[in-house]
């Protein structure tokens, strides 16, 4: 038999948001390598092997995974959100550009999932409703010079930013430094929304303006979405304010 390995994302972390795709690529799977903490999110049966390993060893993993694989094992990559946003998606195909030829020759599948942006985005309204991008802050695989230089790009550019990775106990001053560039460029009205584990029990989302966005607590379980120059709030009484990003641009 040979073998097949699936690149899945279990969405933002509420079971209801994994696609139904996902979740017969998990019903077949053998063998599953991917972050702990991602793991405990599959209900597997006691035949199906779980693989954890740190969060900072995606190609080790996606090695190991395609040599399990290669040697005929139904393999899942796990991601949470979508496996192809700064996840493992991207590590895998790397691992096989600089692989042995067997690893080519696999059956690949890569499974999309909700990202948490697409989630944040889905609880305030519709920030990401004109363009948009996503940027990672971490500097573990890029340099903060290449990170400064697409935040003052894309925010002249009048794109609306998704920021993962915003803080992490190894990079407390990054979000802020982002934040005091982008008030150089944006207006300091503009809506910064702070999502945290959405989806989740403990999920939490706050509409500040650039100009508070300091006082925002963040970790690696927060998206936060700034705003273009267009974005909008509407305030409604008793119920949170909608953000929405118009569909055209006041500048033509």
């Amino acid at each position: 038999m040979s073998g097949r390995l699936t690149v899945i994302g279990t969405g933002p972390g509420n079971p209801a948001q994994t696609t139904p795709e996902a979740e017969a690529a998990i019903a077949a799977g053998e063998r599953f390598f991917g972050y702990g903490p991602y793991l405990d999110r599959l209900a597997l049966r006691p035949e199906q092997m779980r693989v954890a390993s740190d969060n900072r060893q995606e190609i080790e993993r996606a090695r190991a995974a395609l040599d399990a694989a290669a040697r005929g094992a139904r393999v899942c990559v796990v991601s949470g959100g979508d496996p192809g946003v700064f996840a493992m998606a991207a590590a895998v195909c790397e691992a096989i550009e600089h692989g042995p030829e067997t690893w080519r020759r696999l059956d690949i599948a890569i499974v999309p999932g909700v990202t948490a942006m697409l989630a944040v985005a889905a609880r305030a309204g519709a920030p990401l409703g004109h363009d948009f991008c996503a940027l990672s802050l971490s500097d573990n695989l890029k340099p903060w010079d290449v990170i400064e230089k697409r935040l003052r790009a894309v925010a002249e550019a009048g794109l609306v930013i998704a920021l993962y990775n915003p803080v992490s106990r190894a990079r407390p001053w990054q979000l802020a430094t982002a934040f005091r560039i982008l008030r150089e460029i944006l207006p300091v009205t503009t809506p910064v929304i702070f999502g945290r584990a959405v989806g989740r029990a403990d999920e939490s989302l706050t509409v500040v303006s650039l100009a508070e966005a300091d006082r925002q607590p963040a970790d690696m379980a927060t998206c936060v979405i700034i705003g273009s120059a267009e974005t909008r709030v509407i305030e409604r009484p008793d119920r949170p304010p909608l953000v929405y990003s118009p569909r055209g641009t006041s500048h033509g």
